[in-house]
């Protein structure tokens, strides 16, 4: 039944959603060869921090003596390391950040949409003159590389005429970079929520250059072989995922908690992340690989990616859960 405050059509389309999670294709396997899972945890991933708040995981595979080791994520360039050294079977990045990722030999696939976010942009001081990307040549930029900030970074550049050696990048992990930025060290930071809805909020900083459909989908990764030894496992997790999804939509207000307590930053704070936050498309499908593709393409173009890669077929490889 649907809970209370939920409508039956909100409900019938929750329950399509965990349908359709659960007939991707996946071949049943056995979990008796498994103790653990290790998945990984984001402040910008907020569905999976509460499916980690309420157990949601722990309960689901408590029946067959699996445990569930969480892992922290400071971006997709983490999560892409922990999942290419095997330290984690489940990571959070941006779907371009995953497409890259495997383009460089990282053998990943992406099996769920755990947002749509307009999750980074290009920020400055509140006193700083940069009104426009033309001003950054010759500025330097905090930027983490690898992530979707990065990515969004060198299509605005490119998108304004701009290469990346018309600017000096400073590699910063993301909390370094708004840091960096506020402390004046750079000019410029491409941010990422929830921190720089923190710098926008409490300190007043610009996000001066804001394009949302270049930010690319939250996806949630797995490598080949584990999703190739263990698609009955993949299947239950997205399954956990939808059920923390439908309780998000459910109570928003459970999300926003969950939000504060693992990014330790005021209501205000998240409010502002979570307004630009998408939860309602979990599926990979053609609109999630024409965003990412056009990522790829874009960076093509900026000599970022080989020129010889076939951006559409990796995209479709990497971008199909089963």
């Amino acid at each position: 039944m649907p809970k209370q405050g939920m409508d039956v059509g909100l409900f019938r389309s929750i329950m399509i959603g965990v349908a359709a999670a659960l007939s991707f294709g996946l071949a049943s396997a056995q979990a008796a060869d498994l103790s653990e899972i290790r998945i990984d945890w984001a402040t910008y991933n907020p569905v999976g921090l509460l499916l980690k708040k309420e157990g949601l995981l722990e309960k689901e595979l408590a029946k067959d003596n699996i445990s569930v080791r969480w892992v922290q994520s400071a971006g997709s360039n983490k999560a892409l390391e922990f999942l290419s050294a095997g330290s984690i079977d489940f990571g959070s990045t941006a779907g371009a950040a995953a497409l890259i990722s495997r383009i460089n030999g990282n053998p990943i696939k992406s099996v769920y949409v755990y947002s749509r976010p307009e999750w980074t942009a290009l920020v400055t001081r509140a006193d700083s003159p940069i009104s426009s990307v033309q001003d950054l040549k010759g500025k330097t930029i905090a930027v983490t590389r690898g992530t979707d900030p990065h990515i969004f970074l060198v299509r605005a550049l490119a998108d304004a005429g701009l290469k990346e050696s018309d600017v000096k990048l400073v590699l910063l992990q993301h909390a370094d970079g708004k840091l960096a930025l506020l402390r004046g060290d750079v000019d410029a930071w491409a941010g990422l929520d929830p921190l720089m809805a923190s710098a926008e909020v409490e300190e007043k900083a610009k996000l001066f250059y804001r394009k949302p459909e270049n930010n690319t989908w939250g996806v949630l990764n797995t490598t080949e072989a584990f999703a190739a030894e263990h698609p009955d496992i993949v299947k239950r997790v997205i399954a956990v995922y939808e059920q923390a999804r439908a309780e998000v939509i459910a109570d928003p207000a459970a999300l926003k908690a969950a939000l504060v307590e693992a990014a330790k930053l005021p209501d205000e704070v998240i409010a502002k992340q979570l307004e630009r936050t998408d939860i309602t498309q979990p599926t990979i499908g053609d609109l999630q690989r024409d965003t990412i593709s056009k990522a790829g393409i874009a960076l093509q173009s900026a000599g970022v990616l080989p020129a010889d890669v076939d951006i559409q077929k990796v995209t479709r490889r990497h971008g199909r859960p089963g």
